[in-house]
């Protein structure tokens, strides 16, 4: 089985993988994978051989941070007026 989502969440560093794992299910759950979808990701980063291998798991699970921007006006708009002004 390969899952393709992938969960937003920060994935913190200096930690552990359980104590990230913990996180991931939390974060994973509210964003409404399947119970079958979060053990098959916990089953791997539990068989991992070491911590780093077992975070690397999660990373792989983990979507990348998207900027968010914010703007006033419309589309083209600079957020001081429009552009060229």
């Amino acid at each position: 089985m390969r899952i393709r989502k992938k969960v937003q969440w920060t994935l913190p560093s200096q930690t552990g993988r359980f104590a990230a794992l913990d996180l991931f299910v939390k974060a994973a759950d509210a964003q409404g994978w399947t119970d079958a979808e979060i053990q098959f990701v916990l089953t791997e980063v539990v068989e991992a051989a070491d911590d780093a291998e077992g975070l690397a798991v999660l990373a792989d699970y983990t979507a990348p941070h998207q900027l968010r921007t914010t703007s006033t006006g419309p589309p083209g708009s600079a957020p001081n007026g429009p552009v060229g002004s």
